[in-house]
């Protein structure tokens, strides 16, 4: 049995609960909070979320990257995250960097500084977020090109990892009809099966994450 350890509006429980969703793998979920986190601590002394447990092989699984390989490797599917030609697969892994390092991180940090109390915020910090995810809009929109996906025909890691950071991202920073090709691509995202399922259920606790 798969059990996945996460949070429902965590950008990053959606890139791994995404993968799970493409391929139907059955799963068990598990919320991190205030209940579960003792003992989510002493599995991953880190804390970090999410995290993935398979108690058929004992194997216990942090990074959402990590999460989504070892599904592709040992519960593969339909969907295959991991290009089988060895050059698409570092394109794919690229992307996957570069959406989680530059856009979700940095929306991350946008968000987190809306909770601080006064005295704490960090507005230097924040410019230079939004200005990090405006650049990797720019790269994002060049390689998109004439692409379904973001390296090509094929949905991979790297699109796992692009619709929860464009969502909310785009939220934070828009796109001000800058980018046509990341607003056609974000659409198509959200119209897949799996990520259309991650919204619907999640809908009801959008109000407690902290917008403008």
């Amino acid at each position: 049995m798969l059990t996945l350890y996460g949070h429902p509006i965590s950008s990053y429980t959606w890139k791994a609960l995404i993968a799970l969703y493409e391929n139907d793998t059955p799963f068990e979920a598990v919320t991190i909070d205030q209940d579960t986190y003792a003992d989510f601590i002493a599995l991953w002394p880190l804390g970090q979320f999410p995290a993935l447990r398979d108690s058929a092989s004992n194997a216990f699984v942090t990074e959402t990257s990590c999460i989504i390989e070892y599904l592709d490797t040992r519960y593969p599917g339909p969907s295959r995250f991991i290009p089988r030609d060895s050059a698409e697969a570092l394109e794919a892994r690229r992307w996957d960097r570069v959406f989680d390092n530059n856009i979700n991180t940095m929306m991350s940090k946008v968000v987190v500084d809306r909770i601080r109390p006064e005295g704490s915020k960090d507005p230097y910090g924040v410019e230079d977020a939004r200005r990090r995810v405006r650049a990797a809009y720019e790269v994002v929109e060049r390689q998109l090109g004439a692409n379904t996906f973001i390296v090509g025909e094929a949905f991979t890691l790297a699109d796992c990892a692009a619709a929860p950071a464009l969502w909310y991202a785009t939220r934070n920073v828009p796109l001000e009809n800058k980018f046509p090709r990341i607003a056609a691509y974000l659409e198509r995202l959200i119209s897949r099966p799996s990520f259309d399922r991650v919204l619907r259920e999640k809908e009801p606790l959008f109000h407690l994450y902290p917008g403008d």
